[in-house]
């Protein structure tokens, strides 16, 4: 997928996040942001993961029905600094110490399961009320097969881990443009 945003709108993107955990951490508020460029007013799905000393810290994002991008980002940021269930909320003197990385998501596709490319999908598995998701860089950074993909993937959904496998089980693909705020640069994708 070529890139829909650059490297400015990455960095606008991250600035929002910022500030929308830094108001709801310290100010205890979530500030009004405005629209943007037409970029940021599509709805698209996008999740924030946060890094305090190279650990993560916090990842939550919306993927359904999500919105405007520009408000999606700033209420997937204040999530993941204080609702992560995973972790205790973001503390005051965190805030400033914090790496975001932001995944801009495409739409979700099924896909046959044999048909994902590590690297390149991400995935969510679906069967009856669980659900599972993971961002492409996530089987990347773990250097995982297609097939433990899959299955760490029905594994985050609650399911048995060749789930994928039954027909029951339905299997979505989305691409994810990552942008990091050390160096806001792209986050290659392999």
């Amino acid at each position: 997928m070529s890139s829909e945003l650059s490297l400015g709108d990455g960095a606008a993107l991250i600035e929002i996040a910022r500030r929308a955990i830094s108001s709801a951490v310290i100010e205890n508020s979530v500030p009004d942001f405005p629209s943007g460029p037409p970029a940021f007013r599509v709805s698209r799905g996008a999740f924030v993961s946060l890094y305090c000393s190279g650990r993560l810290r916090g990842c939550v994002g919306q993927i359904e029905n999500p919105g405007p991008l520009a408000e999606v980002v700033a209420r997937a940021a204040v999530s993941a600094a204080l609702h992560d269930p995973r972790f205790a909320p973001v503390s005051i003197e965190e805030v400033p110490t914090l790496g975001i990385e932001l995944s801009v998501l495409s739409p979700l596709e099924p896909i046959a399961a044999e048909m994902a490319i590590v690297g390149q999908h991400g995935l969510m598995v679906v069967r009856e009320r669980s659900k599972g998701l993971l961002l492409p860089q996530v089987a990347t950074e773990r250097r995982w097969s297609r097939d433990r993909f899959l299955e760490e993937t029905c594994a985050k959904a609650g399911l048995p881990r060749n789930a994928w496998r039954d027909p029951e089980t339905r299997v979505f693909a989305f691409t994810a443009e990552v942008f990091s705020d050390t160096g806001i640069r792209p986050v290659p994708n392999p």
